[in-house]
């Protein structure tokens, strides 16, 4: 099923959300912790991107848990084992050697020792060495200071080359080290040295990225005490060879290393990576030409403001479903546009900015949408309130398909009024003071109505309609229907005290009641309708209102109604009328809180039907003598006057034709 489609928010009210949602995540985007947040989406890219597989000749010469135990000597090695590892490796036909360890003091074995490593870098000339930079207390302070490999190692033609990197605030190593003199750059030379042209690279970018081959162990390990073992000749030709440690590459702090660095696939497979592996990553990097570079702050920025334009103008119409496949739809285009700069170009473009911004326009959009809902629903409720109960009200909200063209058939009761008097009230005051005194009237009704569940459904001059079953059902209906009557009587009988007081002249109230099945539903044009009732029991409540004008009384319900009455309100009975417009007999009762009358009543009614004339006059006439003002009572007693001169029809069951109500 299609979603009803609210109304679109006005371009102003979209533009200044967009607007407000481009500002916020502008700045966020500016915030650390949301710096770290993009970064995990260069590290997820990184993952679902790496080629698994190292493409040049790079090996790892590892110093691990295997070669410590296989060699049995404690960290660190004698150099002299160094040099050995050097000559089997150039045996092996290696064309660069890197050690990314730091010899920057004399060998504790003595300087033999050191000699005899000084001895092997001078023969191989291909041996690359570390240097770093470390903090140290001075005098005046801490400061940064350069250590490099000792001078013996570097005159024997050790090349310095710096082993330095620089993490991300959540310690990832990202970054693709920069200087003149950082490892890559330095194996870049000495392989062109030695065979000229053979590396010829780009100039990558300075902020440029790392780009992982993949996890740790990527590229080929070869353990320590393996080499010293002798490998065949050539089977390690033209390769660069990178010596480090891999001790215990875990996430554990207390067994990592110094040279264990988190990378990208950190999160996902729970390991570090060892500090020669990285530096074999940057130069494959720069040697392939796959680094990636930052896109800048422009680019970011205009993402975002497409991204929340597109979302706005989309969403600006409100659908929750439809507006939700929308937002995905621009997240998954999003996704795809980042995917393909990053595999296709190179280039990383944070958007976790972006997509943010397309759930909060969404959830902007909803609350709006949600908040003008909300009020509009309140006002709604303000305005129906005025002629229904609340409960009626919120029915209404919970079931707005119900506020449509069209009728249903329902039981219900209808209440009709109308004032006596009220004609001469307003021949005698302005219209002011009419208006005045008939609004007091309609507060007190709308007032009783709604406190009693029914709902007014409109005001015709001086007289009120209400009804009770519709829209919300009621399964006491027309007791409800009886008590409001009753209390609006009340009410008009203050406000006539009030005018009698102010020497204006009295009103009084009449009131019809039926219950029956009538249609009931929004009748009218499809743009302007009313909620209200027809049918024949409709024009029935409305002919008692004025039969009360035959019998004196205040109150007129039906037989029908006083069925569903039950106890709950003591009726008396008053006739078997036929109305205007109406073929069948009607029995109609008022509420009377005199037993005795009511007893009296039914027994002067029960011989006025069984044609005891007499007995059925003598006890009207104990009526009157304790009730002077009844009008029924002398309704009947000339009623069986007529009788005895000209007797009923034999087919007479007691009802009487009103000709003219």
């Amino acid at each position: 099923m299609l979603e009803k489609a609210s109304a679109a928010l006005p371009a102003k009210v979209t533009v200044l959300i967009a607007a407000a949602v481009v500002v916020v995540f502008a700045a966020l985007s500016y915030v650390p912790a949301w710096q770290d947040l993009e970064l995990k989406g260069f590290d997820i890219l990184t993952v679902r991107t790496a080629p698994m597989k190292s493409s040049l000749p790079i090996t790892i010469v590892a110093l691990d848990e295997a070669s410590v135990g296989a060699m049995g000597m404690q960290m660190p090695w004698p150099r002299a084992t160094h040099a050995k590892l050097i000559e089997k490796l150039n045996q092996a036909g290696a064309m660069l050697i890197v050690f990314d360890m730091i010899f920057d003091v004399p060998s504790n074995a003595g300087p033999k020792d050191d000699t005899a490593f000084a001895d092997a870098i001078a023969k191989a000339g291909n041996v690359v060495l570390a240097a770093d930079k470390v903090y140290e207390e001075t005098s005046h302070g801490r400061q940064l200071t350069r250590v490099e490999p000792l001078e013996q190692l570097r005159r024997a033609g050790g090349t310095s080359a710096f082993a330095g990197v620089n993490f991300d605030s959540d310690f990832v190593l990202r970054a693709l080290p920069q200087g003149d003199d950082v490892f890559w750059r330095v194996m870049l030379r000495r392989v062109n040295q030695a065979h000229p042209g053979m590396l010829e690279v780009g100039e990558p970018d300075r902020k440029a990225m790392i780009r992982y081959a993949g996890p740790d162990h990527t590229f080929p390990y070869i353990p320590y005490y393996q080499v010293l073992d002798g490998l065949p000749a050539g089977a390690l030709q033209d390769n660069i060879i990178i010596v480090g440690r891999d001790l215990r590459a875990s996430t554990d702090q207390r067994a990592a290393q110094a040279d264990l660095f988190y990378t990208p696939f950190t999160s996902t497979t729970g390991w570090l990576t060892p500090g020669a592996e990285i530096h074999a990553n940057a130069l494959e990097s720069v040697v392939r030409g796959d680094s990636f570079s930052p896109a800048p702050d422009s680019s970011r920025i205009l993402l975002l403001i497409a991204a929340v334009g597109a979302g706005a103008w989309a969403m600006r119409r409100w659908r929750p479903m439809l507006s939700a496949l929308v937002g995905v739809g621009l997240l998954l285009v999003i996704a795809a546009v980042d995917w393909l700069l990053f595999t296709k170009m190179r280039v990383w473009l944070p958007v976790f900015s972006a997509m943010g911004s397309v759930a909060a326009t969404y959830l902007v959009f909803g609350a709006v949408v949600f908040i003008a809902e909300q009020y509009r629903k309140n006002e709604i409720r303000r305005a129906f309130s005025l002629y229904v109960s609340t409960e009626v009200v919120d029915h209404v909200l919970e079931h707005p398909e119900r506020l449509k063209l069209g009728g249903e058939r329902r039981e219900v009761t209808l209440l009709f009024t109308d004032l006596k008097g009220f004609t001469t009230l307003s021949e005698r005051l302005g219209a002011e003071e009419v208006a005045k005194i008939l609004n007091m009237h309609f507060t007190g009704a709308t007032a009783i109505i709604k406190s009693n569940g029914g709902t007014v459904n409109r005001f015709m001059g001086d007289a009120v309609m209400a009804m009770w079953g519709a829209p919300v059902d009621d399964k006491e209906q027309a007791l409800h229907a009886v008590r409001a009557a009753c209390e609006m009587q009340e009410d008009i009988a203050q406000l006539r005290e009030r005018l009698r007081a102010q020497g204006l002249p009295e009103i009084a109230m009449r009131i019809g009641i039926h219950s029956c099945v009538a249609v009931v539903g929004n009748l009218g044009a499809a743009d302007r309708f009313e909620y209200t009732a027809i049918g024949d029991g409709v024009n029935l409540a409305a002919r008692l209102e004025g039969v009360n004008k035959l019998y004196g009384t205040g109150i007129l319900l039906s037989g029908d109604t006083a069925g569903k009455v039950g106890g709950g309100v003591p009726l008396r009975l008053v006739d078997r009328v036929i109305v205007k417009g109406k073929s069948e007999a009607v029995d109609i009762y008022t509420p009377s809180q005199d037993g005795a009358l009511n007893e009296m009543t039914e027994l002067a009614v029960a011989a006025y039907r069984a044609r005891r004339w007499e007995e059925s006059e003598l006890t009207w006439q104990e009526i009157l003598k304790r009730h002077p003002e009844d009008g029924v009572s002398a309704v009947y007693i000339e009623r069986i006057a007529r009788c005895r001169i000209v007797a009923p029809a034999p087919t007479w069951q007691g009802a009487v034709e009103l000709e003219k109500l």
